[in-house]
């Protein structure tokens, strides 16, 4: 059963925990913001649930706290980071807006960041591209979890592609998808409710169908065998092979494209994240056409989506972003909807800290 926070509320704890761990107040507002988001939109893989692999990875000093990133290039429509292990969202969050600042002048302009950190969900740094009438690009590598078609072992991550359109009267058009079936944190989330993964989603040790998320997981930290599918699933019937080069094209463009670490040895230990490497982008619409045209052409499109008759037994067609949005526009209405595990974890780690949990709804 879940419980439900105030947005606000909820930000602000989390904040006041990072606080605590000793970030500063900005990188601590970014990085609850970009968490509490995820829940907001109907994304708990990667909301608030992922704190205690925050606060570990700053115990280990694998996520490092205040610190100044440094720039490796830069032209006037690109830009390469070191985040020399920096917080994965404030960097991400300042990478993102350069890169939408270089677009302004320029109109369009791409980045790389590497040795950063887990980002949350790609979708919040393709968004911020929207109010500018941009178009917004996010992706980043992460650990080896997936296992290519007629593989075994992991060898590249789940390496999730985000892209944001913006409309005028609809819910602007956010893809944000990693390029396996799932992520890990989807996983997870099976572990947490005890539940047995569907078949298809990930293979054992000798490449068949894992179904218990415990194991899978255990055996994916220490790369013994076994990890997720590309999106697609096994083998070739459903192209999975699809799946599997969009995750190397991920690869190619946050990693190898920044002078990073890619593939399987991209590794992540029991208590946090691997470091890891992004990809940010913005595409400045008016040096296509008329913003408001776009717009306007964007909402029909969308709202045909939208209205598409829907399968026997369905309700309704949801086109990429839909759902999310519908989901923040009901969270703010209702409140962040937290797991009750979720829940007592992110209550344990403020008690801690010595700090008081926000009242629910």
């Amino acid at each position: 059963m879940d419980v439900h926070v105030k947005k606000e509320d909820l930000i602000r704890y989390i904040e006041n925990i990072f606080i605590a761990k000793g970030m500063n107040e900005e990188d601590a507002g970014i990085t609850a913001d970009v968490l509490v988001a995820a829940d907001a939109r109907g994304i708990p893989s990667h909301g608030v649930g992922r704190l205690w692999r925050y606060l570990a990875g700053i115990d280990k000093g694998v996520m490092k706290l205040n610190i100044v990133p440094a720039t490796v290039t830069e032209t006037p429509v690109s830009l390469v980071v070191d985040a020399k292990g920096m917080m994965g969202p404030p960097v991400s969050f300042r990478t993102m807006q350069a890169v939408i600042d270089k677009a302004e002048k320029n109109g369009m302009a791409f980045s790389c960041v590497r040795d950063s950190n887990h980002f949350g969900i790609a979708g919040y740094y393709s968004m911020m591209a929207l109010p500018k009438d941009m178009i917004g690009f996010s992706m980043t590598n992460t650990a080896a979890l997936g296992v290519p078609t007629f593989g075994r072992n992991v060898m590249f991550g789940t390496n999730p592609i985000s892209v944001a359109v913006p409309a005028n009267n609809e819910a602007s058009y956010v893809l944000d998808m990693s390029t396996t079936v799932v992520s890990r944190g989807k996983i997870e989330v099976y572990e947490r409710l005890g539940k047995t993964i569907p078949k298809g989603w990930a293979v054992n040790e000798k490449g068949l169908s894992a179904l218990e998320p415990g194991p899978l997981i255990e055996s994916m930290l220490v790369q013994a065998g076994g990890g997720i599918m590309p999106l697609g699933g096994e083998g070739e019937e459903f192209a999975g092979y699809k799946g599997f080069g969009l995750a190397v094209l991920v690869d190619i463009m946050t990693a190898v494209l920044a002078g990073a670490e890619f593939g399987p040895d991209v590794v992540d230990s029991e208590a946090t994240s691997a470091r890891v490497s992004h990809f940010f982008g913005a595409v400045k619409l008016t040096h296509f056409r008329d913003a408001e045209l776009f717009k306007n052409d964007m909402d029909q499109m969308l709202r045909q989506l939208k209205e598409a008759d829907p399968a026997e037994g369905q309700k309704r067609v949801y086109y990429a972003g839909l759902k999310e949005a519908e989901n923040e526009i009901e969270s703010q209405r209702t409140g962040v909807p937290i797991s009750e595990k979720v829940w007592i974890s992110i209550s344990e780690s403020g008690k801690n800290l010595g700090i008081k949990r926000p009242v629910t709804i």
